[in-house]
């Protein structure tokens, strides 16, 4: 049986159709086409509706495609026991991560990791929006976040510590902030979303309602506004630690509390045969990350 053309078929659900399917997979329109055709013409039966405007399983394609899977995870199984420790990263990483971080750390990430492995291909979609990985066909998505209970597995790389900043030229004029009551006296940049920040204050958590004139839906644009001397930002360290470096951003400490920080969380589909490109990148970001020097939070208070 040909595991190409399972690939293709598994890969066709979540797709929606053939061709997204075959883009994801870097196969010709024509190739997928045969595929399919030849595990139909092998099972003697017919396993996708096609139309021009649609795609669907046939039932035989919903019975037989649980089994596609189960051969997949074998045959898996049975390379990575005579490969071992000498199996190597190939095929295509379908990666997602937000705008932000997908610009400063995911990216020149993915270069580094294709220059290392030559016979890996990468997607790497960037969205603020969280997506349904598997209805996405994505391998591994970085997210940034409290996660909610689901049937994805998560792995836990790195800490995201938090802190406070703001330009230069906005402390000089109105000053900085010096407890969490003050917060309410100054402009903060908020997510359209969430008018809330979370801070450790002695030894417990407390959300704070905070707000001002500017928000945005982008932490990019939260951060530009915050470089450009609109308010306060409420920004993870890897986001500003260039600006905190070169002076465009000082850190706002305050006497009474500290941000509370969150976890940078690798996020894939089944803990089942995971591919050695998602071990991989996954140990590759999670270097990254500690030797990029920036992951250390504050001190709660």
């Amino acid at each position: 049986m040909d595991f190409d053309a399972l690939t293709l078929l598994i890969e066709t659900t979540t797709a929606g159709s053939l061709a997204e399917a075959a883009r994801r997979l870097r196969l010709s329109p024509m190739k997928a086409t045969r595929l399919i055709s030849g595990l139909e013409e092998e099972l003697g039966v017919r396993l996708l509706h096609r139309t021009t405007r649609a795609l669907s399983l046939t039932d035989d394609g919903l019975a037989f495609l649980p089994h596609a899977k189960v051969l997949l995870d074998e045959r898996a199984a049975a390379l990575a026991s005579v490969q071992g420790a000498g199996v190597q990263p190939t095929g295509l990483l379908r990666l997602s991560a937000s705008l932000a971080f997908g610009r400063q750390v995911a990216a020149p990430l993915v270069v580094d990791f294709m220059r290392a492995w030559p016979q890996v291909q990468v997607d790497l979609k960037l969205t603020d929006t969280v997506i349904d990985i598997v209805a996405d066909g994505i391998d591994l998505a970085i997210r940034i976040a409290e996660l909610r209970d689901s049937d994805l597995i998560a792995r836990r790389v790195a800490d995201n510590p938090r802190l406070l900043v703001a330009s230069p030229a906005y402390i000089e004029q109105f000053g900085a902030p010096a407890s969490l009551s003050d917060l309410s006296r100054h402009e903060c940049l908020t997510n359209t979303a969430m008018a809330h920040w979370s801070f450790r204050s002695q030894g417990r958590s407390r959300v704070i309602k905070v707000g001002g004139r500017f928000t945005a839906n982008s932490i990019d644009a939260i951060h530009e506004a915050c470089r450009g001397g609109l308010g306060i930002g409420y920004l993870s360290r890897w986001d500003v630690a260039a600006d905190l470096a070169n002076g465009a951003l000082r850190e706002i400490s305050l006497g009474d509390a500290a941000p509370e920080p969150l976890a940078i969380w690798a996020v894939y589909p089944s803990r089942h045969m995971v591919p050695a490109k998602v071990k991989f990148f996954i140990d590759a970001l999670a270097e990254r990350l500690k030797s990029a020097g920036y992951l250390s939070a504050s001190s709660n208070r």
